[in-house]
């Protein structure tokens, strides 16, 4: 049954294709399942049966779930690998789409019992076998249950930037690296003749590194891979993933952030493209692989799948394939909810060169703006686009913060385009928080060095406006040694212009200001460090995707990014109405140290001193900044009061602070 549906129905908040003209979306189920342990889940698919028509695209969503296992021994808690295959009878069976399961403790905060993942594949290039009935199957090579898996097929009637002609799949398994035989003995060279029709040819290969030998080889060691084409390299990879600390997909209830090899937890493995020049109808060639000369252990599990297509059937056109942010898709976590830059995906569809393209977009039902970006796109290559600062304040009005963004090619190269059926998207989104003009950073980095060693902390934060100026930054911090009276900086903000900002908090190593690995592992000898925004007195500021409570909290990787709003701003402020006059100590309870904060005094000027419960002055200094550090190391265990007394005036300030030996 066809249906016209936008694309992102399946699930709320991804990024979608409002115009899908001329063609409809034909939605296909395949494979709905529990993953209960390692082997092949299979399922008879009806895939569309019309003769006559063409795909623009053919998506593969596969979602990841969890469900509750019976039994002893872990639930969905470990990171396996998941191959997707389309069993053609009599034929090939051809791996379509592969992906890791994350480390999903249902007590870790972004993978409880309801959570879900999706993974979307373009397996356009798959048209000349998905139709009529087929099996799917998904190979799990997880040795415990927990995960639920379920595959949908998108097909979006139109023309497709180039025609796939026939898909010959090579070589497939996982072999060991390293010992005897050599892994090359497994990817000799295969004679093949270009199919009628081709134009050009691609070698789609998939390979993700596992096992561990004392190099870390495969998963932790990164080694290469030649594309041999009649006897001549075209190509040489890495066989390496080294994003992993920045997966979107975190915190998570494992080594999550190791780089690996190409592949991290929880993420989709992402297939190289190598093409092959000059094949075209009838050439007859041969091709191989060759891995890198290598003594130890591991694996690699791979796939390699030829692909000849014909001529690219458009001339000029560029292809809107994403909206990475304002977004609530979870594949983009990381860079929402935003109240910066727009940022969309597009790509060169056509076989010209593309050196301008103007968008289209806003909030739906208000202004738009209109934007033209410069550059080079040849055929084939996509690019991100940040765009210009939407002008609405989005905290003001809106149905929970809900809200719809739209983006539309208007268009390329100064004409329009060939196709407008990939012109358009849309994606619903979250508005980014509303921050108070005043605020605190409290900042105490763990002990581990920038890269340059010495005692300079690896993580820095900065806050940038909408033009990417710093307004504010604590660089060069000092590390808090094991074991030292540690060093807590407190800066306090004050953003005299209304407008989009976003707090940037960066880690050189990538394993954030506390890693739970570091707790069970006391020989790596790591101090947690930590950073909390708070507006006064004293109130956290939720900060979405980094500050979590307890075991997971400055859990965040390479770095977080919190983009807020701060609205009504005076410039050039001065004084604090009454109401905003405070005092806060911190930590409490303490031991040897405690920081005090006033806010709201125009000019800090008197003196601070901490009186015990019998009423006795037992330490006073001077206090001339709304920021300053007192020694209570002497001080015994007991409850004490904190009294700030303004010189000029006489008004006073207290605050309860507890110590604890």
């Amino acid at each position: 049954m066809k249906k016209t549906f936008i694309l992102c129905a399946f699930i709320m908040g991804f990024s979608c294709f409002v115009k899908a003209a001329p063609g409809d979306t034909t939605w296909v189920q395949a494979n709905i399942t529990n993953l209960d342990g390692y082997g092949n889940y299979d399922s008879l698919v009806s895939f569309p049966t019309t003769t006559g028509i063409t795909y623009r695209k053919i998506y593969m969503i596969f979602t990841l779930g969890k469900h509750m296992c019976g039994g002893s021994g872990y639930c969905g808690d470990w990171d396996y690998t998941v191959q997707n295959y389309l069993m053609v009878p009599g034929g090939d069976t051809l791996e379509i789409g592969r992906l890791i399961t994350p480390y999903a403790n249902a007590g870790a905060p972004r993978t409880p019992w309801t959570w879900q993942q999706h993974y979307v594949y373009d397996v356009t290039e798959y048209a000349t076998l998905l139709h009529g009935a087929e099996f799917m199957r998904i190979f799990y090579s997880g040795y415990s249950g927990g995960f639920t898996a379920n595959i949908k097929f998108a097909f979006i009637e139109g023309t497709p930037d180039r025609t796939p002609i026939a898909v010959h799949r090579l070589w497939d398994g996982s072999w060991g690296y390293g010992g005897t035989p050599d892994i090359n003995t497994h990817f000799p060279a295969l004679t093949e003749t270009a199919p009628t029709g081709t134009q050009t040819s691609t070698l789609k290969f998939t390979v993700t590194g596992h096992g561990s030998d004392a190099n870390g080889c495969c998963e932790f060691a990164s080694h290469n891979y030649q594309v041999m084409l009649n006897g001549t390299s075209v190509a040489t990879k890495a066989i390496w993933r080294d994003n992993c600390g920045s997966a979107e997909l975190y915190p998570q209830s494992g080594t999550w952030l190791y780089q690996r090899g190409n592949w991290c937890p929880g993420a989709m493995v992402y297939s190289n493209y190598h093409d092959l020049p000059g094949i075209t109808a009838g050439s007859s060639f041969n091709v191989a692989m060759m891995f890198d000369a290598y003594t130890g252990g591991g694996s690699y599990t791979t796939d390699g799948t030829l692909i000849y297509y014909g001529g690219m059937n458009k001339t000029l056109d560029a292809s809107l394939d994403d909206i990475i942010a304002p977004t609530n898709n979870e594949n983009h976590f990381r860079e929402n909810p935003t109240s910066g830059n727009p940022i969309i995906h597009v790509k060169n569809t056509g076989s010209t060169r593309i050196d301008s393209i103007t968008i289209q977009y806003g909030i739906k039902d208000s202004a738009t703006q209109t934007y033209t970006w410069v550059g080079t796109l040849n055929s084939l290559e996509e690019t991100d686009i940040s765009l210009p600062a939407l002008s609405q304040n989005l905290t003001i009005s809106g149905t929970a913060g809900l809200y719809t963004f739209q983006a539309q090619i208007q268009s390329v190269n100064g004409v329009a385009d060939a196709d407008a059926t990939n012109n358009t998207m849309a994606s619903q989104f979250m508005a980014a928080p509303l921050w108070p003009q005043t605020f605190k950073v409290i900042f105490k980095p763990n002990d581990e060095p920038s890269a340059t060693g010495g005692s300079i902390s690896e993580t820095a934060w900065a806050i940038y406006d909408a033009n990417d100026n710093i307004v504010a930054s604590r660089t060069g911090a000092s590390i808090n040694a094991v074991g030292a009276i540690p060093v807590i900086y407190t800066d306090t903000i004050t953003i005299n212009k209304s407008g989009s900002y976003k707090f940037v908090i960066s880690d050189s190593s990538c394993d954030g200001l506390h890693w739970w690995v570091w707790d069970s592992n006391p020989s790596a000898g790591i101090n947690a460090g930590y950073i909390n925004v708070k507006k006064f007195p004293n109130t956290n500021i939720a900060m979405n995707g980094y500050q979590y409570a307890g075991t997971y909290n400055n859990d965040f990787g390479c770095g977080y990014s919190q983009y807020f709003y701060v609205i009504n701003a005076t410039e050039g402020i001065s004084n604090i109405n009454e109401g905003g006059v405070s005092i806060d100590a911190y930590p409490n309870p303490a031991q040897n140290v405690v920081n005090v904060d006033i806010a709201g005094i125009q000019q800090v000027s008197g003196t601070l001193q901490v009186i015990d419960a019998l009423g006795r002055v037992v330490t006073q200094t001077n206090c001339h900044n709304p920021h300053e550090t007192l020694d209570v190391a002497q001080l015994a265990t007991g409850v004490y009061t904190i009294l700030y007394v303004n010189t000029a005036s006489g008004n006073r300030l207290t605050a309860r602070l507890l110590i604890t030996k």
